[in-house]
């Protein structure tokens, strides 16, 4: 099996900022980058926290879809929070997400983030194979 790692891109979630890829494969692994709670033309959503959290959860989705993964395949998920009052309310919308065997998850609390935004969302997933790099999208420069 091949050591490389493969970047996953789509259209389908917002573009990352030039020094990171939404994802990397390698083997049967994928590392899904933080996502905020931004549209696809990466402006952050308006509203109560669990508006962005809702929609990094849908950005997650999609990078696993792209990388041939999916939300019921996620090992381990980080939430970064600007303030754990928040705590619950994100719990309200990421219960929704997985199903009865929920992943390994930490929640830390940070000063800041991107944008200054209140809530990033990143994973780890599995893949049943490994990843044929023909079917990934080269990203676009």
């Amino acid at each position: 099996m091949s050591s490389s790692k493969i970047a996953i891109r789509t259209e389908n979630a917002p573009p990352p900022f030039p020094v990171y890829n939404q994802a990397i494969v390698h083997e049967k692994t994928v590392y899904v980058s933080g996502q905020l709670g931004a549209s696809l033309d990466g402006k952050l959503l308006e509203g109560p926290i669990a508006v962005r959290a809702e929609q990094a959860l849908k950005n997650l989705t999609a990078v696993l879809e792209a990388a041939g993964s999916s939300m019921d395949k996620v090992l381990k998920v980080v939430v970064f929070l600007t303030d754990m009052k928040d705590f619950q309310e994100v719990n309200s919308v990421y219960q929704n997400y997985f199903g009865d065997v929920k992943p390994a998850r930490s929640c830390i609390a940070v000063h800041q983030l991107p944008l200054g935004t209140d809530v990033e969302i990143e994973c780890v997933a599995h893949l049943d194979k490994p990843v044929v790099t023909d079917k990934i999208p080269s990203p676009k420069l």
